[in-house]
């Protein structure tokens, strides 16, 4: 339905799709998170794989794999004592490559760009 203002009826919903597509970006920008996707690409890994990999701490990649868990973007299967960990769906390591292909492409741009600067 179109209000005769530029917008229509489905702007709030365009705009909610787009809060949550938002969402999943930032979860994937942190670093932490996306060295753990990295490491999960070559394959199933319990907590200490992953924490051998990422050179992050035990609690740290816990709790980022319980949120990548909460998100969807991993799968859990307990084995034994451990839990092992997996890519939850294969469109994880797409949006992954097609950010690598990107960056091949405006690799210098970004890495001169100071608005995104890491926080420290």
């Amino acid at each position: 339905m179109h209000r005769g203002d530029g917008s229509t009826a489905r702007a709030p919903t365009a705009r909610r799709a787009l809060g949550v597509e938002a969402k999943l970006f930032r979860g994937l920008a942190d670093g932490s998170r996306l060295s753990i996707l990295e490491a999960l690409a070559g394959g199933p890994r319990t907590v200490s794989e992953v924490v051998s990999l990422t050179g992050l701490s035990q609690p740290n990649a816990s709790m980022h794999l319980n949120c990548l868990w909460c998100c969807g973007l991993v799968d859990r299967e307990p084995r034994g004592r451990c839990t092992v960990y997996r890519i939850g769906n294969p469109k994880v390591l797409v949006v992954l490559q097609a950010a690598r292909g990107l960056l091949r492409d405006v690799r210098d741009r970004i890495e001169s760009c100071h608005r995104y600067e890491e926080r420290a």
